[in-house]
């Protein structure tokens, strides 16, 4: 039997049950998926779990998900780990400013 390739993990952020369900729903047959809802629940797994990708939300309670942004960016362990919004903020201005801070990409959610 082959050797296979572990799966990559994707840590999903956000504060919404049925929009974690709905992403993770695709993504568990092809990634390993851990969930956070808040900021600092994300900090806390991306520290413990050292994903692969994190996707995350910008409106949640407590910690933005700008901020844990700028947060995981100012972490030598965590630094690396690419980030992308997702999230229903749509004008160019909340873009400019997750790519600014660090994200690799941003997607509007429908």
């Amino acid at each position: 039997m082959p050797n296979e390739m572990p799966l990559s993990t994707v840590l999903l952020v956000d504060d919404s049950a049925s929009n974690i369900r709905v992403m993770a729903a695709v993504l568990q047959e092809r990634y390993r998926v851990k969930t956070a809802t808040s900021g600092q629940q994300c900090l806390d797994m991306a520290l413990r779990h050292k994903p692969d990708l994190i996707l995350l939300d910008i409106e949640m309670p407590g910690i933005s998900g700008y901020e844990t942004c700028r947060e995981l960016k100012d972490m030598s362990e965590t630094r690396d780990i690419p980030i992308i919004f997702v999230t229903g903020r749509d004008n160019i201005e909340d873009e400019e400013m997750g790519l600014r801070i660090g994200a690799v990409d941003y997607i509007t959610k429908p």
